[in-house]
């Protein structure tokens, strides 16, 4: 993929996401209410990890409220200026800013905690890597690492959410594809659940994975 083309993807998701950004928290608001398997491996990693924690495509905060909740000190980071701001409103206590989970304002080996709560979703496959090589330089040698996605081999593409003209898509993974990536990448995976659809979910209909990884010391 060509810079030129890596940019308009990401402005492209920017711009989805401003737009929708009060109707999509509101829609979302009570899904980990909802998903008791989603709190236990947000438990687990908020048991596990040590140190500083940033969630990376934050969004209106609600992942990173729950883990603050639990005791984690967590900050969050966003592409979408519209779901910072929203995010800031809505959980003053915690920090959040604009940025780009592949150039993250983080200095090397600084955090004992990454969180990429179905965010990589919109990561096209040929940046992966980069983008997991990003989490591996942030977290300091034995760090967590915590991924969440949509399990699948297609890519969801939107032109239309809650009203409004997007242009979003979302890429679905194989569990054990991440996994490869994650080795690759210098983390060794610790933990994996895949639940299946759940039709009371406000999620996709579609199986659901998260994994968990430590960065190698």
């Amino acid at each position: 993929m060509t810079l030129d083309r890596e940019a308009a993807d990401r402005a492209a998701t920017r711009a989805g996401y401003d737009a929708i950004a009060p109707a999509y928290a509101e829609h979302f608001r009570d899904e980990l209410a909802g998903s008791p398997l989603d709190r236990a491996v947000l438990g687990a990693f908020a048991e596990l990890v040590e140190g500083e924690v940033l969630e990376v495509g934050s969004g209106p905060g609600g992942v990173t409220a729950h883990l603050h909740g639990l005791g984690v000190r967590v900050r969050g980071v966003d592409l979408s200026p519209a779901m910072v701001e929203l995010a800031r409103r809505e959980h003053p206590g915690i920090g959040f800013a604009v940025g780009d989970m592949a150039a993250l304002d983080v200095a090397d080996a600084a955090l004992g905690g990454v969180v990429a709560w179905y965010s990589l979703i919109h990561v096209p496959a040929p940046e992966l890597p980069a983008v997991l090589a990003e989490f591996r330089r942030v977290l300091a040698p034995g760090g967590r690492l915590l991924l969440a996605f949509q399990v699948g081999d297609d890519v969801s593409h939107h032109d239309e959410a809650f009203g409004h003209r997007v242009s979003l898509d979302f890429r679905r993974m194989q569990p054990d594809d991440v996994a490869s990536l994650l080795g690759d990448a210098g983390f060794d995976v610790t933990a994996r659940v895949v639940r299946a659809p759940e039709q009371t979910s406000l999620a996709a209909p579609v199986p659901q994975a998260a994994l968990l990884a430590r960065r190698r010391r």
